[in-house]
């Protein structure tokens, strides 16, 4: 089965087309972050304009890329929440119009069930996933942990009580003076900085529960760089190389630790979990891969994104969990609505 797909929720502009929910024929990003360095974050208002803008060449850089044409697509997937609603109706009504002029089933796809499908694509189909598996997703706008026991179906287990994983980075890479996006950025910075340099709190850490918190340790990372003594600026005030790596390096481990304490105590406390996967904008972090590889061990198969395209925002993921919605008869992706606030729990069909 052959599915064009369409991924507007944010800021980027997707398009792609997949076979099977696995074979990743083309998948085009259009990406208007760029515009959004200076502003800290996305402006909602200008990345619909430049999605409107968009659309009809991604969509024919799509199909040429792939080689295809119409006559051999199968149906239309497309995000119909949560987002941005500007943004998302670029993307729903392209995918109405394209549907009604090719007589194309359409099928709704929650963005979060996107994600937690990315791990399915380009994968080896004489080594498929494992049911049941434990699935941390993790971006900007969030951070849930997932027990899942079918494409489709599961639990969720954890979720952020306040900031998501992301938001940190990149709330974290403004008070550091680093631009955005944030992850990437203290990432880089990081690269040349000690972890324990800086002793900042593991959230939640006596709490007995899956759930995320963040706020938290931003304020410490406020506080750290408040206190910082006269010797570890500049005279322009500007944080010393070494501070800044240092920091750096601190503050990105305190959030994959707390990422990875979860996972840790989710396998103890469910121990039918054959494997873990990592998903979203902050899966792509070489630092939670290792600290999550080393962290599972032998106890669970550990997978993330094929390529780091596949863990942002893209419309392969949104053709991969469309597929499986089809494969599951999911009547609910019929006659949907395009919705900004979209629950978590209709993400996938609890147990």
């Amino acid at each position: 089965m052959r599915i064009l797909s369409i991924e507007s929720s944010c800021d980027e502009t997707s398009i792609a087309i997949v076979d099977d929910g696995i074979e990743v024929k083309s998948n085009i990003i259009a990406s208007s972050q760029a515009a959004f360095t200076t502003s800290g974050g996305v402006i909602p208002e200008e990345a619909a304009r430049k999605q409107v803008e968009c659309v009809i060449p991604v969509l024919h850089q799509a199909l040429e890329l792939a080689q295809t044409d119409w006559s051999s697509i199968d149906a239309i997937a497309v995000t119909k929440g949560p987002g941005l609603l500007g943004s998302l109706l670029v993307g729903t009504v392209t995918g109405r119009a394209l549907a009604s002029i090719h007589e194309l089933p359409l099928i709704g796809v929650h963005h979060t069930l996107g994600h937690l499908s990315s791990t399915w694509l380009e994968t080896d189909k004489n080594d498929p996933p494992t049911f049941p598996i434990l699935t941390l997703s993790a971006s900007g706008g969030h951070t849930e942990l997932w027990l899942r026991t079918s494409h489709t179906q599961g639990e969720l287990i954890g979720r952020t009580r306040d900031d998501a994983a992301g938001e940190a980075f990149d709330k974290g890479a403004t008070l550091l003076g680093l631009p955005y996006p944030g992850g990437p950025s203290i990432a880089k910075a990081a690269e040349h900085g000690k972890t324990d340099a800086y002793d900042l709190p593991v959230p939640l850490q006596k709490y007995d529960t899956l759930d995320f918190s963040f706020s938290g340790l931003k304020t410490a990372l406020r506080y750290t760089i408040r206190d910082l003594p006269p010797e570890s600026r500049t005279l322009g005030g500007e944080l010393l190389d070494d501070t800044l790596h240092n920091i750096a390096a601190s503050y990105q481990y305190a959030i994959c630790f707390h990422l990875v304490d979860r996972i840790r105590i989710a396998i103890e406390r469910y121990p039918e979990i054959k494997e873990v996967h990592l998903v979203g904008g902050v899966s792509a972090n070489t630092v939670l891969r290792s600290m999550v590889t080393e962290a599972c061990g032998s106890q669970a198969v550990v997978r993330f994104p094929k390529k780091l395209s596949y863990c942002t925002d893209n419309a392969a993921m949104i053709a991969a969990a469309g597929y499986f919605l089809h494969l599951d008869g999911d009547s609910s992706t019929v006659g949907f609505e395009t919705m900004a606030s979209l629950p978590l729990a209709a993400a996938v069909t609890s147990y």
